[in-house]
């Protein structure tokens, strides 16, 4: 178990730790080479110019300005400064949410540290009760914890007192930050040009009808059931092997360009290449010549593909982007059930065209719930095999409790050895244990088949929260408690483990404080120098960045990976509420963690809008602007040409169909298309 010595080691380490990233990035970020990297952003707006362009190659890596290095550190205050709304439209509103979760934070976490302190620290320091303990391990920091009180003393009055008025004032300001967030997000709408998922639905499983192919049964049900609000749809076509022709026709459209433009430039020489993989191996041939002609095959096999997915009817999925006049009409469709039947027309919102993840649309509704069902048995046994390295966690964690067994540990662990390795290595190994983890969840969150990239993030999101609060909170507390009871465990009773268990629970703050000093201290330094897309843009810039697209793709600045950061801060949430009241020393490493982080993710950056807008832009064309908004990507090169049949249809109010006869009494379509004798009055053979 940590002592003081040991945290005070794995404090030391980790600030300097985060000081060295500090002053790498100040540093880094005036240098050109860099500039792309640290300023991206800036790039993609046109609003800023590569530096590299000197005359002297020196200045062109370096900075060799002095009095920049004098103001260094002026991104800290710049990054507090920048006025909420600046940074709304800077970054999006999502981002100025995201950093107000760690201002959050400090609202809640530096009231409860100083009360804390002021009173639970005095209560738990003079309880006494450790020091009369012979057979419990634990170390100084469990003097200040609710473990030194002794049972049924008064002194638990404080405990009880302060846990209710943590809580209340942590429903306070949570219902505070919510009016502010709602309104913040109200404002938002209200100022926001309009988007097409504003006024489109998503509609799936549309039933099969005989006389009908999907794109006419769609337009005739919500002519009839939407007969006010229904505007235009469009269907959606199994495209994933041509997009991945697409795909690899312009990565060797760009390597053809990259050649040609090295032709020009040096027309004396005719560019080579190799026809293995990559161009590292094979026979050499004529560059432009062989990509010429491998980018004539793939045209080829696109035309032939595309023309497939167009006239094929198996290619047309049971799913289609409805869209209506206005917000309203959308919003109705989205939250109503469209038959009696629960299982045909599902409706919800659709998400942003750019967010369509557009290979999960061509899974079957019926795969659905069978895809989820084994992806669940697949994180249960994720989560449970993930037990044996959190032990070995833990096991580093607790040497005392190995000692014990092990007496022959005590000469080859001393000193500085078993400082280190209490202090700082738990929390690195577990670190490392779950680098990997979230780019599992979100592969096995992509076989569940949701429909948008923001759905995959927040699901698996709640998988990895749900890993963390299994393996990093729970089982951390029972591994490590039984590692660390383990000669108590053997000698006594069954009936005395549970409260053994209960009495060392609290001595597991020492971990989770050694954690948050390499997670959220150290961790969040590292975020700040960006030092994946450093090591990364580097890389490409030497092997992979040929033309300017490339260069684009290497700079990109990508997004926040919401799916692994939220969960983390969640736990520190849930870290510091449990333990607030049970180990008060744990709260200042979390005061100091979301201080640091609100600092440096500062830095990195509905119907009355519709009568608004129909006053002051009368002749606005919705249909045309929503009419190929979601229409995939590979269909947006000018080469997608919509049926006829849906054009017909589009250009006369009136409703036409393959059907034979529509009675005058009420009718009810064979799959759900239900039609009162109202609407058959205006129906059209």
């Amino acid at each position: 178990m940590a002592s003081l010595v040991d945290i005070g080691l794995a404090a030391a380490i980790n600030i300097l730790s985060a000081f060295i990233f500090l002053m790498l990035f100040a540093i880094l970020r005036l240098q050109p080479i860099f500039d792309r990297v640290y300023f991206p952003k800036w790039y993609l707006k046109g609003i800023r110019s590569s530096p590299t362009h000197s005359r002297t190659l020196v200045r062109n890596i370096f900075n060799v300005d002095s009095r920049s290095y004098i103001r260094f550190l002026n991104w800290m205050p710049e990054a507090l400064r920048m006025p909420q709304l600046e940074l709304i439209e800077h970054a999006g509103l999502d981002s100025a949410v995201y950093i107000r979760i760690y201002l959050l934070g400090l609202k809640i976490f530096v009231p409860l540290t100083v009360l804390a302190f002021a009173v639970l620290v005095p209560v738990n320091w003079t309880g006494e009760t450790l020091d009369h303990v012979t057979n419990l391990t634990f170390s100084d920091i469990d003097k200040i914890s609710i473990s030194n009180v002794p049972p049924g003393s008064k002194r638990f009055w404080a405990h009880l007192s302060m846990s209710y008025i943590f809580t209340f004032w942590t429903c306070y300001v949570l219902y505070n930050e919510y009016e502010i967030v709602a309104s913040m997000r109200l404002r938002f709408l209200a100022s926001e040009d309009r988007r097409p998922d504003q006024f489109t639905v998503l509609v799936r499983n549309i039933p099969p009808d005989s006389d009908e192919s999907v794109s006419e049964h769609v337009e005739h049900f919500f002519y009839v059931n939407h007969p006010d609000h229904y505007l235009s749809h469009q269907v959606v076509y199994n495209a994933n092997h041509l997009a991945n022709v697409v795909e690899k026709k312009m990565s060797l459209q760009n390597s053809l360009d990259y050649y040609e433009k090295k032709y020009i430039e040096n027309p004396s020489k005719k560019p080579s290449t190799k026809t293995g993989f990559c161009g590292l191996w094979g026979r050499s041939v004529d560059a432009i010549e062989f990509y010429t002609a491998e980018i004539e095959k793939l045209t080829k096999e696109e035309d032939t593909e595309r023309e497939k997915v167009v006239s094929d009817p198996k290619a047309i999925m049971p799913v289609a982007f409805v869209s209506f006049k206005s917000r309203w009409g959308a919003a109705v469709c989205a939250q109503t059930q469209q038959t009696s039947n629960p299982t045909i027309w599902l409706t919800d919102w659709a998400p942003e065209p750019r967010d369509v993840y557009w290979p999960n649309l061509s899974v079957p509704f019926v795969k659905l719930s069978i895809r989820r069902f084994l992806m669940a048995i697949a994180l249960f046994f994720l989560t449970f095999f993930y037990i044996i390295p959190i032990a070995f966690v833990q096991s580093l964690a607790n040497i005392e409790g190995i000692e014990k067994v092990f007496p022959f540990l005590k000469s080859v662990i001393n000193g500085v050895v078993k400082s280190f390795i209490q202090g700082f290595l738990p929390g690195i190994a577990l670190k490392i244990f779950l680098i990997l983890l979230p780019t599992i969840l979100m592969i096995m969150t992509k076989i569940e088949g949701h429909t948008s990239i923001s759905a995959l993030e927040r699901r698996s999101a709640a998988k990895y929260y749900l890993f963390i609060l299994v393996n990093v909170f729970l089982m951390n507390i029972i591994t490590g408690t039984a590692l660390q009871q383990l000669h108590n465990f053997i000698n006594q009773s069954a009936n005395e483990i549970p409260k053994t268990i209960g009495v060392s629970m609290p001595m597991k703050a020492t971990f989770f404080i050694t954690y948050i000093m390499v997670d959220g201290w150290a961790g969040v330094a590292a975020e700040i120098i960006r030092l994946k897309p450093l090591v990364m843009f580097q890389l490409k810039k030497w092997f992979l960045v040929k033309t300017d697209q490339d260069m684009k793709q290497a700079t990109n600045p990508g997004s926040l990976d919401f799916s692994s950061s939220e969960p983390r801060i969640q736990l520190y949430f849930l870290l510091g509420l449990v333990y607030s009241v049970v180990t008060p020393f744990l709260l200042p490493f979390i005061v100091i963690f979301f201080g640091f982080s609100y600092v440096v993710f500062r830095h990195q950056d509905a119907m009355v809008k519709d009568t608004l807008e129909r006053a002051t832009e009368p002749t606005f064309n919705l249909k045309a602007y929503l009419q190929d908004a979601y229409v995939h990507p590979v269909f947006k090169d000018g080469y997608f040409e919509r049926p006829t049949a849906i054009d017909e249809e589009e250009s006369n109010p009136l409703v036409p169909t393959k059907r034979q006869s529509y009675r005058s009494t009420p009718a009810v379509s064979k799959y759900g298309s239900e039609i009162s004798s109202e609407h058959e009055v205006g129906i059209t053979l």
